[in-house]
């Protein structure tokens, strides 16, 4: 109820921190407080001759912390108080601190462990603990709920409480900052006396999704023994979950939901929320059409898919599962970026009408970094997505390990706590306490655009896998396992108590599934082989497979669209380098960027050669200006690691930014630098995802130094290299790596070349190492250009960002195109004694060296993509030459690495039969380079002297 007039004074004693949030209100907009308190504050500000918007920052005015007093007599202040009320103004302070205690830590002490074997310490809730008795239990105390008042009884009071904190609900919450937050969640927790009765459709639906989620499980089990499902059992709740979050998210104008989640329970998942036909999932497990898996796909448990649905509310949305390899938390930055570039793609830039829903293990969320890379984007400008809703699938162990053993925490959930969000633990045996915190999370997440964690604590029926022993390491839990219903069981005999349905009607939910999934497998008894999917939606202009100009392509495959248009007019280029290097009028560069700024314009004029960031500039500039989005994200990008790009400029005076692709033309594309946080994995994931939902935009990720891709191996790996293999999905994701032997160490000098290039197979991938800004230019126009979308991992430079020869003229982007080899231009070719091949910053090395000494007779061939590169293309260049002359491999890095391992497994010891072929390298190393100046300096020399003088 509403505080009376005549009560103000002693609720302003008893509830301090209410009053306060009162008076802020009142100081915000006065009409904003119920009008007892708005007369209160008026008549405070009038009897301390002040301005009301000046309470409680001047003088003897009102100051609700000084309020309470345990002692005195007449007045203490603006309240008055008496020595008659100094017990109950105890009583109220202590049942205060009570009310506190269980907001904060009642969920210590919730009923979340269905087998009741959670052995964490309970947190002393008790009366005593506060300073209380049971003689004060029918002591009436004031309770505030919401904007609400009431004054009950101390035992209603700690009942309410009880009912609220410890059940099978925890709400962990008071570790968020924002106490307009926190008061969001105390008033949905605690303006229901206790979890909302559902409605009996609800209900139904929930048992419907129940059976199903079981029925499915027992079925597969049967029809398959032995074969490995990673089963659901003990964690069935989760289908009515994900089916009840997704209702709720279409109902809030969500059209959108991208999933992810590891192996266990996904088949469960893509069957009866995906609504996958149980068919193809059969057909699968019949494995009828292996020979054209030969090699490639993955197992039925790492699978995705995507769908159009209609919701339970009769609201149509698109359902995606994104495929995962076995490291489980990987896919959640994928996720994320899928979700990003599908709002980006369909202008949902207020992140609305996308939702992500990332489905963990315990075990995974507290002991994978990732987790940490993931939870760290969900607010930054450059990553976020309106929020992601976490479920965990709390089976309280991991693999054969029990929690003793897998954290330092006692949540699994406690890494979450970094951010300012809600984190609800429910019991997964409780499906209305589930329906309750799903309902309370999505409404925390339309509100507040931020993440939200449900920690769904329920027990895993069977082992690891299917044919797992769990009572070789779990005997006791296994025991209390056994003994606990099937959760379908319990919530039917619950209903069927309160007369919600009929054991007829659940029965003929039972037996109706059960009659689709057999016609189904019937169906797949008769499969011969399973549909490949091609490329579908936003992707059905683009082709996959082996490269159209490759040795091994389609003959009938039109090579033209290995070479389509990148040139741009000199003209045309002059005008974009003017352009770009304009600011504003009122906007005051820092006066070395105004330097750079007047070099563009000599550029734009023909007066200075390009370098390499006026050349990238151009290429994201003119791909923007032909409608394609360009997205850049790593370390310090914007700048550049080597202070060459400043693509986002500073006002020197105020701070403003101001991004020098801005208003190019009135129908670009937006390019976006996005300055990440220090993560690798997480970021690369963020935007290998980002390119899989958004075909028609430059996705690029930069390495800080090519190195630091070390960090993000599993993405490469697992992802990037394989995805079309395994999944039949395509990415134009483009790596820039730096990479060069200038003297600074080891991890500073290779970006570990030879790992991609063993990566490559089946023309996945594209491995170049461009030498001048005119092939950069074109390379990265070409990854745009064509309808042959794969990952490109472009080596780039640092010295040669300066380097007086590492120039191109605009000729260069007008007239020529990308070349995989640059030939030798001397003249003569048939006086030529060596032949060295290369790639990279030695070329210009080499080429100095060979005009310092006058060696005439060598030819320096640079082969500027190594993969996918055909025999054809390597011939014709060699061609020139007459046989018998040597051919040598030349490279910076150790001979166990670079191109030279892959290049000597590819052409042996003699190219074409024609060229004997040795290497000229560093002495094998396990370490890249050394991290001596001097001995870096000595290296290179001895190898440039190998280079022309070995024999």
């Amino acid at each position: 109820m509403s505080a009376e007039p005549a009560e103000e004074l002693d609720l302003a004693c008893y509830n301090a921190s209410y009053v306060e949030q009162l008076l802020q209100k009142y100081l915000d907009d006065r009409n904003d407080v119920p009008e007892n308190w708005r007369d209160y504050f008026d008549r405070q500000a009038a009897e301390n001759g002040i301005a009301a918007s000046e309470l409680g920052s001047k003088g003897p005015s009102f100051q609700p912390r000084s309020i309470f007093r345990e002692s005195g007599g007449g007045d203490s202040g603006p309240v008055g108080g008496t020595t008659g009320n100094v017990k109950l103004q105890k009583t109220q302070y202590r049942s205060d601190q009570l009310v506190h205690a269980y907001r904060s830590r009642g969920h210590y002490n919730a009923k979340l462990d269905p087998l009741k074997l959670n052995k964490q310490v309970r947190t002393p809730l008790s009366l005593e603990s506060f300073g209380l008795s049971r003689s004060d239990l029918d002591e009436r105390v004031y309770y505030t709920n919401g904007d609400q008042i009431e004054q009950i009884p101390l035992r209603d009071l700690v009942k309410r409480l009880e009912d609220l904190y410890c059940s099978h609900i925890g709400y962990q919450f008071t570790h968020i900052d924002e106490l307009e937050v926190q008061q969001w969640i105390i008033d949905r927790i605690e303006r229901q006396s206790h979890i909302k009765e559902l409605s009996n459709g609800v209900q139904k639906q929930i048992l419907q999704r129940l059976t199903e989620a079981t029925v499915f499980e027992e079925f597969v089990r049967k029809k398959y023994v032995g074969a490995k499902t990673f089963s659901l059992f003990g964690s069935e709740m989760l289908i009515p979950m994900l089916d009840l979050l997704i209702d709720r998210a279409a109902s809030n104008h969500v059209r959108e939901v991208v999933l992810g989640m590891p192996h266990r329970g996904r088949l469960n998942v893509l069957t009866n929320i995906i609504g996958q036909p149980p068919r193809e999932l059969f057909a699968q497990f019949n494995d009828v059409d292996f020979h054209q898996f030969i090699g490639g796909g993955d197992v039925k448990y790492h699978l995705g898919n995507s769908v159009d649905k209609m919701t339970s509310s009769g609201n149509e949305v698109h359902l995606s599962l994104s495929f995962n390899p076995s490291h489980l938390e990987f896919i959640n930055t994928v996720v994320l970026g899928r979700l990003r570039a599908k709002q980006d793609r369909t202008g949902d830039m207020n992140r609305r009408k996308g939702m992500a829903v990332l489905i963990h293990g315990d075990a995974a969320f507290i002991g994978e970094g990732i987790v940490q890379e993931t939870l760290n984007l969900s607010q930054l400008d450059g990553y976020k997505v309106g929020g992601t809703v976490h479920v965990i699938v709390n089976n309280q162990i991991g693999f054969t390990t029990s929690v003793d053993d897998s954290r330092s925490t006692r949540y699994c959930t406690d890494i979450a706590r970094m951010l300012q969000i809600p984190i609800f633990h429910v019991n997964g045996d409780d499906p209305e306490a589930v329906a309750d915190v799903v309902s309370m999370a999505m409404d925390f997440r339309e509100t507040f655009q931020r993440d939200v964690i449900i920690d769904l604590v329920c027990y895993r029926r069977l082992g690891h896998n299917e044919a797992d022993e769990p009572s070789f390491t779990q005997p006791l839990m296994y025991k209390a396992i056994d003994k606990q219903p099937p959760i379908r069981d319990s919530y039917l005999e619950r209903l069927i108590n309160q007369k919600r349905i009929t054991v007829e009607e659940a029965n003929k939910m039972t037996d109706d599934y059960q009659e689709f999934l057999k016609g189904e497998y019937d169906i797949a008894q008769e499969m011969k082989e399973r549909s490949l999917r091609r490329p579908e939606g936003v992707w059905e202009e683009f082709d996959g497979g082996l490269e159209p100009s490759s040795d091994d392509a389609d003959p009938d495959h039109d090579p033209a669209d290995e070479c389509p248009e990148t040139r741009i007019s000199v003209e045309r280029s002059g005008e974009i380098l003017r352009m770009l290097a304009t600011v504003p009028e009122d906007f005051h560069r820092n006066r070395k960027l105004t330097r750079i700024a007047d070099q563009r314009k000599e550029m734009a004029n023909g007066e200075r050669l390009l370098d390499w960031a006026a050349a990238e500039a151009l290429a994201f500039a003119t791909l923007s200006m032909e409608g394609h989005r360009v997205r850049l994200s790593g370390q310090d990008c914007q700048r550049g690691t080597f202070n060459q790009r400043h693509s986002v400029l500073h006002d020197i005076n105020n701070g403003q930014e101001h991004s020098i692709f801005s208003n190019l033309s009135t129908k670009q594309a937006p390019v976006e630098i996005v300055n990440s946080p220090l993560s690798e994995a997480g970021v690369l994931g963020f935007d290998y995802g980002y390119s899989l939902d958004y075909p028609n935009a430059l996705v690029a990720w930069e390495a800080q130094f090519g190195d630091f891709s070390n960090a993000a191996q599993v993405i490469i790996d697992q992802f990037m290299a394989s995805a079309e293999d395994k999944w039949r999905r395509l990415s134009g994701l483009v790596l820039l790596l730096p990479h060069g032997y200038e003297g600074q160490g080891p991890e500073h000098s290779s970006a570990r070349l030879e790992r991609f290039l063993w990566l490559a197979a089946e023309d996945n991938i594209q491995v170049a190492i461009p030498t001048t800004p005119a092939q950069y230019f074109h390379v990265l126009r070409r990854q745009m250009k064509r309808s042959w979308k794969k990952p490109l991992i472009l080596f780039t430079p640092k010295s040669l960002l300066r380097h007086p020869a590492a120039v191109s003229s605009l000729e260069e982007l007008a007239t020529n195109k990308f070349e995989r080899i640059i030939k030798d231009t001397r003249e003569n070719p048939e006086t030529t004694s060596r032949v060295i091949m290369c790639s990279g910053k030695v070329y210009y090395d080499l080429a100095h060296y060979r005009e310092e000494h006058h060696r005439h007779d060598v030819a320096i061939i640079r082969v500027e993509q190594p993969y996918p590169l055909k025999n054809q293309t390597v011939q014709a260049v060699l061609d020139q030459y007459q046989d018998g002359v040597p051919l040598y491999w030349v490279q910076e890095e150790p001979d166990n690495m670079g191109v030279w391992p892959y290049w000597k497994l590819r052409y042996g010891h003699r190219m074409f039969e024609r060229f004997p072929l040795s290497v000229i390298a560093r002495e094998t190393s396990s370490s890249p380079a050394t991290g001596s100046k001097a001995a870096h300096e000595y290296e290179q020399q001895q190898l440039l002297e190998r280079a022309f003088n070995d024999t």
